[in-house]
């Protein structure tokens, strides 16, 4: 497997896009290496994989910010930098990992989007598989973090207000001119009463729902216990969509390949 592929998992906040991204992380450290990103500033990426997160992309600046102009580590900043971020990528035995911590203040997460592009363009072809789990909303299209993709799996919960959030991702992927393989959509926490009615809806929106996640009861009790994605049960409905999910997403993946040679 010579290409490093790039997966951004993203959609509104509360739509379970982390237990996605997880167990996506998960399986596709079964096919090769892997590079993990929490750009979520809440960072539960670490605790839904079962690892603990140290060094944070947060932290790499604050360091840096305090540096006293007259030290030697001002001097060489760019030096500084490179060490501090190849620390702050934490190496487990299936996958590697880099949170992005806390937000700069007011709302601005632009000194760590920055590092994130930084990451994907120098290390990503590293990794067979690079899986972000994105700000919740639209922040990581405004400050394009999510450049240069192959594939975008944008989920929504079954709300209407969901699914507006899909469709303003695609619009603005569209309108930045960001370039994405594919885009897949996915509706979480799906139940039997609701799913006709959120299926006409996305019709009507022009949005082509790939697959529906079950509400599962397991996932809700893994919540609360607060236990990684690795002790779900294989035969869950959730884990069950998920084996559905994933072989779209490979599938996806080998045509967009097929598409550029």
């Amino acid at each position: 497997m010579s290409k490093g592929f790039t997966i951004t998992v993203s959609g509104k906040g509360g739509v379970g896009k982390t237990i996605i991204a997880a167990h996506l992380i998960k399986r596709f450290s079964q096919q090769g290496s892997v590079l993990a990103i929490d750009a979520d500033p809440d960072s539960n990426l670490p605790e839904a994989l079962g690892v603990a997160s140290g060094e944070t992309i947060s932290k790499i600046r604050d360091d840096i910010s305090n540096v006293s102009a007259r030290s030697d580590v001002a001097k060489s900043k760019a030096h500084y930098f490179e060490r501090a971020l190849n620390e702050a990528i934490e190496e487990f035995p299936q996958f590697d990992l880099l949170s992005m911590g806390y937000s700069e203040g007011q709302g601005c997460y632009c000194p760590q989007n920055n590092i994130i592009r930084r990451v994907l363009d120098s290390r990503a072809n590293s990794y067979n598989f690079t899986v972000i789990d994105c700000h919740a909303g639209l922040e990581h299209l405004n400050r394009r973090t999510t450049k240069d993709v192959d594939l975008m799996l944008v989920v929504s919960d079954p709300t209407t207000k969901g699914l507006t959030t899909v469709k303003r991702v695609q619009e603005l992927s569209r309108k930045l001119l960001i370039r994405v393989g594919t885009i897949l959509v996915v509706v979480n926490k799906i139940t039997p009463e609701g799913k006709p009615l959120l299926e006409k809806t996305a019709r009507e929106n022009g949005i082509d729902v790939i697959a529906y996640i079950p509400y599962d009861p397991a996932v809700a009790r893994s919540d609360i216990l607060g236990k990684p994605i690795t002790e779900l049960p294989p035969d869950c409905p959730f884990s069950l969509a998920m084996d559905e999910i994933y072989a779209k997403v490979l599938q996806s993946l080998d045509l967009s390949v097929q598409a550029k040679s």
